[in-house]
């Protein structure tokens, strides 16, 4: 199957594009959020670099949906209608934003574009009506155990810390410096110190590394720290537990059904958490075999190929769900109240 998808979210990308189709991914000579291309990572052939200007929009069998833009998008450039008469879903990869518990999906109450989540919690979370709506847990390729513990301090991945802030917990990083000194991976980290109040507080900023170099790094941290309070389910998280890394995680969202407590602990405590930070800097021992633990339980639920069976079962249904699974169709009022919002493109925009 040749399937269209934008690089939007490179770690979940990294382990889509390894399964058994061909995967199309629009590139703009600038980059940006419609046209990173490969970026340079290690992605397999199979994933194939196109210009939307350029594609016959009939050698397409199906199109991967990230931003409700893209559906306007791939109807404006290749005339075909994602759902109507071009099979597609969308992947919804975020936790609601607004009105919790009642904000509405972009895609709620339609037939045509299935709405799949990458956590249990998400499709509990969101409200799409009576559109399709299923789940596939994520899976990540196993970096495999790389874990050392070496350095008795903490470390944590998070993109953009200061501008997402009490979202993904800067403000508890302080907290846990207190403890032992912590590492802090991941992009946009410039002004963390001043924002989380780290002026007086063991902070190390390692940056965004490549993945290879972030997961030795990781390794060398003895704990793992998850203190997001309001994201998705992280692929880092599954990355440590795929290392064999103790965790340590708030309870929400996704995480309780991810960590299981003998990989280490997951509480709306604070307090337990950093009890239990303290206990396992202590002993390495322990650590370790929380560690093997985390593993275990990471290998058993989120599996590379685990998530691309899931895949392959959901690529299976498009020829069915073209026709409409509950036969509304294109005449069904939602679904033409979704062409109209929706499939006319967002905005005009420079060929890709």
């Amino acid at each position: 199957m040749r399937i269209l998808l934008w690089h939007v979210h490179g770690s979940w990308t990294d382990a889509f594009v390894r399964g058994s189709h061909e995967y199309l991914v629009p590139v703009l000579p600038e980059g940006g959020p419609w046209g990173l291309g490969r970026a340079g990572r290690g992605w397999p052939d199979s994933v194939r670099e196109v210009t939307l200007a350029d594609l016959d929009g009939d050698a397409i069998d199906a199109v991967v949906l990230q931003r409700p833009e893209e559906i306007g998008e791939v109807t404006a450039r290749l005339g075909r209608r994602p759902g109507a008469d071009l099979p597609a879903v969308f992947v919804e990869h975020n936790t609601p934003k607004g009105n919790f518990p009642f904000t509405r999906h972009p895609l709620a109450d339609q037939d045509i574009i299935p709405v799949v989540h990458v956590t249990h919690f998400n499709k509990l979370a969101w409200d799409t009506g009576w559109a399709p709506a299923l789940v596939v847990e994520h899976g990540i390729p196993d970096p495999g155990q790389l874990y050392t513990g070496e350095l008795p301090e903490l470390a944590v991945v998070v993109n953009e810390p200061v501008r997402r802030g009490r979202v993904t917990g800067t403000d508890l990083l302080p907290e846990f410096a207190a403890v032992a000194p912590v590492h802090v991976f991941g992009m946009k980290t410039e002004g963390l110190a001043a924002a989380a109040g780290f002026e007086n507080a063991p902070l190390r900023l390692r940056g965004d590394l490549k993945p290879r170099e972030l997961h030795r790094e990781l390794a060398r941290c003895r704990v793992y720290v998850h203190p997001m309070r309001w994201t998705s389910l992280g692929l880092s998280l599954l990355e440590a537990m795929h290392l064999g890394m103790p965790v340590l995680a708030l309870a929400t969202t996704e995480a309780p059904r991810a960590v299981p407590p003998e990989a280490g602990a997951v509480s709306a405590d604070v307090g337990e958490l950093l009890h239990a930070a303290a206990r396992l800097l202590a002993n390495p021992e322990e650590a370790r075999r929380r560690g093997v633990a985390a593993r275990e339980a990471a290998l058993a639920r989120y599996s590379l190929g685990r998530f691309l069976a899931d895949w392959d079962a959901v690529l299976a249904e498009f020829p069915r769900r073209r026709t409409g699974s509950r036969g509304h169709g294109a005449g069904n009022p939602s679904n033409e109240l979704l062409e109209e919002q929706i499939l006319v493109p967002a905005r005009e925009r420079k060929s890709l």
